[in-house]
């Protein structure tokens, strides 16, 4: 049957409606995932059509996922971290959402100060089990949104729940018809999709959830999760490693509009960001991050790399402030006690500094040769250079410009004396068989020995 399609305005054949295949042994795609072998990328060539949504946006779990790989955070650090998505995300509520945790007294306190801030994004939502109790709790608490996680792979379905097929997704609908009982808008979170079988469950299950929502006049959200980090960006790729593909499935056969469906990614293969980017790309309003990258395992999507990917496809901020990325690096390094790795972008001590000569030679000559993008006014922290044996005299003389603030006729040249005595000094610190790089202390120290008063502040 033809039907023009409101999306395309062409005549398109009427999607196949996908049945549920309630099979008796749990199809656990071995040709794909070999658990002694890597798990293997197939391709079938399909290609499926890009559709940005008209809006993108982030949501963050940095208090739900991120919180549960970490120490607990103390109600005034979830506060805190709430206030710095606020300010991050701009008036626009770019970060449009966040989740919390609701079980226990602390987290119950720290979610009403939140509560208490009266700020328009990002907007509360929390994380349950699938109970009426807990719907009863959000209820009370004034929360509009809450995950539910359904999982819908055949290794969670049988092996951790012990389910058929048909038992989870009566389960599931159960649990569904409860939220909608309580004026509650569920987002469900579909984990281990990337191993699931789409058309067999995935897109059944769907089906049922938007009949249902269509029944109770309360929409339902569906977070796509890769619960492992299986999902891979490639254009042909099949199912059920697709990101596009499963984007556009959600939409094509179970008609999730874009506005409604959300990508979760993990880091497991190096590919959160590229997965996340290729779910907005190919239709999903919404991609989950956490700050940092803190989750299980291998972390999240890390939402200071979102924010840029935002701005690399939309061509702006919209209202975002990046330097806040800093603030909250710094915030999670000196008040929390987080270690950031150094060479982590954006974030980390290293990502913006050079320990080579020819690097910093460049850097003195234009710093955008050897710097990603102008790291002083996007995120209030200028390109640097740290002092090891490879530095050189140009490494030394950027290191004393940039940290004594010189410009103009003050800039030292590489054959300034004072270069050439440090340069001389530096050489016989790693002769000696130094190993580790010279701290700004050290380099202070020297400097007021050969040249007394030179740099003094007035």
């Amino acid at each position: 049957m033809l039907e023009i399609s409101a999306k395309t305005n062409l005549l398109e054949q009427k999607s196949y409606k996908y049945s549920l295949q309630d099979v008796a042994e749990p199809n656990l795609q071995r040709d794909i995932y070999s658990y002694g072998t890597v798990p293997k990328v197939s391709f079938n060539h399909r290609r499926v059509p890009m559709n940005m949504p008209e809006e993108i946006w982030i949501t963050d779990t940095s208090l739900r996922d991120g919180q549960q790989s970490v120490e607990p955070y103390t109600v005034d650090q979830i506060v805190n971290i709430y206030k710095l998505l606020n300010k991050l995300g701009g008036p626009y509520g770019i970060i449009r959402q966040t989740e919390f945790f609701i079980y226990s007294k602390k987290d119950r306190e720290a979610l009403e100060k939140c509560m208490e801030l009266n700020l328009k994004f990002p907007q509360i939502t929390s994380w349950i089990r699938a109970s009426k109790e807990d719907f009863r709790l959000v209820r009370e608490l004034g929360i509009k949104e809450t995950g539910v996680l359904v999982s819908c792979s055949d290794y969670h379905i049988f092996k951790k729940m012990k389910m058929t097929r048909k038992q989870a997704l009566d389960h599931y609908l159960s649990v569904v018809k409860d939220a909608f009982n309580e004026g509650i808008v569920p987002r469900c979170h579909l984990e281990d999709i990337t191993r699931a079988d789409f058309y067999g469950f995935v897109v059944p299950f769907v089906n049922e959830l938007q009949a249902l929502s269509r029944e109770a006049g309360i929409p339902v959200k569906i977070r796509a999760c890769d619960t492992m980090g299986y999902g891979v960006p490639y254009t042909e790729a099949a199912m059920p490693r697709s990101v596009a593909g499963i984007i556009y499935g959600l939409q094509h056969y179970s008609d999730v509009p874009s506005e409604h469906l959300e990508w979760h990614g993990h880091n497991d293969f190096y590919k959160s960001v590229a997965n996340a980017s290729t779910a907005w790309l190919y239709g999903a309003c919404a991609v989950n991050c956490s700050l940092l990258g803190i989750g299980e395992r291998t972390g999240n999507i890390p939402l200071e790399a979102m924010v840029f990917e935002y701005a690399s496809l939309r061509g702006s901020m919209d209202g975002m402030d990046p330097t806040v990325i800093t603030e909250i690096a710094e915030y999670f390094q000196k008040d929390m006690g987080y270690e950031i790795p150094p060479m982590t972008p954006f974030v980390g001590r290293s990502f913006n500094v050079t320990r080579a000569g020819i690097h910093a030679d460049g850097l003195m000559k234009d710093e955008e040769i050897y710097t990603i993008f102008d790291t002083k006014k996007l995120l209030n922290r200028p390109a640097t250079v740290e002092i090891t044996k490879t530095s050189g005299l140009a490494g030394i003389a950027y290191w004393v410009n940039q940290n004594y603030h010189l410009s103009g006729d003050q800039l030292l040249a590489k054959n300034d004396p004072l270069i050439l005595e440090l340069k001389k000094w530096v050489d016989a610190e790693y002769e000696a068989d130094r190993q580790t790089m010279i701290s700004h202390k050290e380099m202070e120290e020297k400097i007021r020995m050969l040249a007394p008063g030179r740099f003094e502040e007035d």
